[in-house]
Parts: C-alpha cells; structure tokens; sequence
C-alpha cells in the first residue's frame, strides 16, 4: 500500500485513525494493539505471506531480547517481573551474547536472502560464464521476491536488541509493545529507521493532542505534495533522459539534476508523511533530512541525508569497527567498509556498491585532507554548487539500469558520448511547460524555502489554507498520474 494513493487517503487511514481513537479514553496496550493490526494490514496489503515473516522475525527477537535481559530460560517469570536493564560495560555470559548473536544473525540472513539471493546467482552465473565454464552455472527457475521495506524493520529490530545488549534500553516483557515498535505503519516499509531507545517511553506513554494532529496533518500534506507536484514530475524527466542511454550533453545534466529533485523530493515527501502520521497518532519521530542538498562537502551531506540510516550505520557499524580510534589508516578503512556496506543496504546491484565506493571514498580523502579537501577555501555558494554536483554525478549509478549503462550517461554528461539515436527526441517532451516548470519550482524549493520541520512550528490561518489548497490540488494531479510507488519502497 503507497501512502499517496486513493485506497490509503480515503480508506485505510481514515479507518486505522477512526479505530485509533475510538480508544482515545482506553488503556495505551488497546490503541497498541490497533496499531499492530493496522500495520500488519497495511504490510501484508500487496502480498499477505510476508505478514508471517514479520511475525516470525519480531517474536525471535523479543525471546532474544528476554533472554539478554534476564540471563535465564525460565521466561515465564519474566511476564509479569519488572523489566531489566543491563549495566554497560559489565560482563555478558555465554547465553546472553549466544542471544544476541541468534537475533542479528537471523536478521541479517532474512534480509540478505530475500535481498541478495537473485543478485548472487547472477554475479555466479557471470563469473563463471566470463571463465568459460558455463556447465558450472546454476540455472533455476526460482526467483525471490524483495518483501516491501525489509531494510528498514530489520535494522530497527537490530537495534533493539543491541539497544538492550549493550545496556542502553530495557527489554519490553509485553509482547504488544514491541510488535507495535517493530509494525507501526507510518515508518514500516521506508523509514525513518528509529531506535529502540529513542520510542520506548512514547510506546508505552504518550499524549494525543490537538496540536500534534494539527501539526501532523501539516506535514503529512506537504510531503504528500512533495512526492506528486515534484518528485513525480522530475522523475518524468529523469526516466526519459535514462532510457535514452546516450542523451546530449545538456539533457543528460537535465536529467541527472532531476533525479535528485527526485529522490529527494520522494524521499524526504515519505519522510514528511511518516512524521505526520506519527504526529497524528501522538508519537513524535526524529527529523530524517535537513536540506542535505545545502551540504558543502560530502561529511556535510551525510548529516544532512537520510539523518536516520547514516546515524544506523554510524552507531551499529562504523563505532563498532572502530571508528576513528585506532590511527588514521584504519578509519579511513572503516568509512570506506561502513559505505560499501550502505551502498549494498540500497540494492542488490554492482552500480549501489559503486555509488557507495564514491561517497566512501569521498569522505575518507575529507577525513585525511581535512579543509582542502571539503572546499573551504572556496565561497559558500562555489562550496554547496561542487557539493551538489558531486553527489548529482553519484546518482548516475544509482539510478541507472547497470554498469554499462552508467557509463554512458557519464560519458554523455562529458560531451563524450555519441548521442542515440532519436536522442534529441525527448526534448519535445522534458521541455514542456509542466515539466520544466516543475523542475524550475523544485530547485527554487531545495534552495530558498524553508524546511517542512521548521515551517509548520507555528501554524497560521494562511499557512493552514495555504496547505489545504496544495493538498487538494496536488489530489486532483494524483488522480491523473499512473501507478507511482516511493523509491525508497524497493530498498
């Protein structure tokens, strides 16, 4: 189910808020439980099997978590007994770290056969075929399908357990509240990826204020905005400019620049969403983008893109390889790891793996020249333009079909490349008034207006109609955009 969709706008959500607070005067566990129930429909929508997957990896993940708690088998009498919190730093015994190696390694192999299993037959079969033994190659008719927003549960399951392992939560003994953390529709299949830590208390407490369905309504509309008056649009220019393999120059630089309004404005659009729909129902999230595209070098950027993954990988990753505590020469191996790793997290592809070699790369030559290296000599605007267009020419491996294909268009985007044919075609199209000027109106957007987090603090009469007009101009467009889904849903 896609949150800018008719069947999500005017019938699950006004049903799950409907239900929501019909409980408004129960206990916390029941509006819990609908929560549970809406997200598991919301979830199981598009294929109902995969309910049972999530299931499966949340009730091992709460036994885990029991079990590092508690130090003890004898769970029954940790029902009803208070829940422990481990002191940092002390010793763990075998059980406990045999838990929390059971529940990472069960997260971590749910999510790299679903993700990866089609990606290494076919890098197998490659191999081998590339090797001249073609008899060795494993030819099946199986193939896995990606369950919706796999990454982005199993990291946060992830991180409760370690949360807990490490003494930085309290293992939930209700199960309720932690299927709720784990199946809560509004950040369930693209994030933000939240810690544990971070929505325990709200979880178990929380207050449900006009204020805060206000403020959500706010900011679920602007991102609904975001993702069908721009990102759609650009994503239009982008698309054509791609399929063409070797565009012109200046529309292969069209296009690329169009893509990241794209996954910016889509990403960043889901994002608004989520933080709204959680706002409606009481909870308050972390803010996930902070207009990165303002970033003026590529350590800029990564605070500023994606706040919640960076933060993940920085945390579960990067700290616990060492960080930047053991020399130079060893960070620099670890930012380039974290990076790759990253890169993998968005897709079974050689071309994320690239895009994540860049940015590691990239930030390992900041870490080791310091100011020269992250344009600090330049003028801020020179800064935040080299910025942009690094990170834009990362995106031409993100977004195209495969390495070859990357290749051309930045041999295009050079003057290199030899224009397809028909390749001035597009541009009876891209150049349209709709779309050039939706591609005119979101960089004015990414680079003059202020951030959905800070607009809607205080609402007005005028921004409140202001919104209300985007909002249903921007359902009457949706109504005639084909099927669109957010990017970020195949990751």
């Amino acid at each position: 189910m896609v949150f800018s969709s008719h069947l999500f706008l005017f019938y699950f959500l006004p049903l799950a808020l409907g239900s929501y607070y019909a409980l408004y005067r129960a206990p916390q566990r029941w509006r819990n439980v609908v929560l549970i129930i809406s997200g598991y429909a919301f979830y199981g929508w598009a294929e109902p099997a995969f309910m049972f997957l999530m299931f499966a990896t949340t009730f091992i993940d709460w036994l885990a978590s029991l079990v590092i708690a508690h130090d003890e088998w004898r769970l029954w009498r940790t029902w009803k007994s208070p829940v422990l919190q481990l002191v940092p730093g002390s010793n763990r015994s075998a059980l406990q770290i045999s838990a929390i190696i059971l529940s990472i390694t069960v997260n971590i192999c749910v999510l790299g056969f679903f993700k990866y299993f089609n990606f290494g037959l076919q890098s197998y079969n490659s191999l081998l075929a590339s090797l001249g033994w073609g008899s060795w190659q494993w030819n099946t008719f199986f193939e896995v399908i990606l369950p919706l927003g796999i990454s982005f549960y199993t990291f946060q399951a992830i991180s409760y357990t370690v949360d807990v392992y490490r003494g930085e939560a309290k293992a939930m003994s209700d199960p309720v509240n932690f299927a709720c953390f784990v199946s809560m529709f509004p950040h369930l299949v693209a994030g933000p990826i939240l810690k544990f830590s971070f929505l325990a208390k709200q979880i178990e407490g929380r207050t449900l204020t006009i204020d805060k369905f206000a403020r959500g309504i706010a900011f679920f509309s602007l991102g609904f905005c975001k993702k069908i008056l721009l990102a759609n649009p650009c994503g239009k220019i982008a698309d054509l400019t791609f399929l063409t393999g070797s565009p012109h120059p200046l529309d292969a630089w069209y296009g690329v620049v169009a893509y990241a309004f794209q996954i910016y404005f889509d990403f960043s659009g889901y994002s608004d969403m989520a933080i709204g729909l959680g706002l409606m129902l009481g909870f308050i999230f972390t803010k996930n983008f902070d207009s990165p595209y303002h970033a003026t070098s590529i350590t800029d950027f990564w605070r500023r893109w994606h706040i919640s993954l960076s933060s993940w990988l920085r945390n579960y990753l990067y700290i616990p390889l060492g960080g930047n505590r053991i020399g130079g020469l060893r960070t620099y191996i670890n930012l380039m790891v974290v990076m790759l790793i990253g890169g993998l997290w968005h897709g079974a592809s050689w071309n994320f793996v690239i895009w994540g070699a860049i940015h590691g790369c990239l930030l390992a030559l900041e870490r080791a020249g310091g100011g020269k290296m992250s344009f600090a000599w330049l003028p801020h605007f020179l800064r935040v333009a080299v910025t942009f267009g690094i990170v834009a020419i990362a995106w031409v491996f993100f977004r195209a079909k495969d390495l070859d294909s990357a290749i051309a268009y930045c041999r295009s985007m050079a003057g290199f490349g030899v224009p397809s044919p028909g390749a001035g075609l597009i541009d009876a199209v891209i150049l349209r008034p709709y779309y050039l000027g939706s591609f005119l109106i979101a960089t004015c957007i990414t680079w003059l207006a202020p951030q959905t987090w800070d607009w809607t603090r205080r609402l007005t009469l005028g921004k409140a109609a202001l919104i209300m007009l985007l909002f249903w101009v921007a359902v009457l467009v949706m109504t005639s955009q084909s099927y669109n889904p957010f990017i970020y849903f195949n990751f």
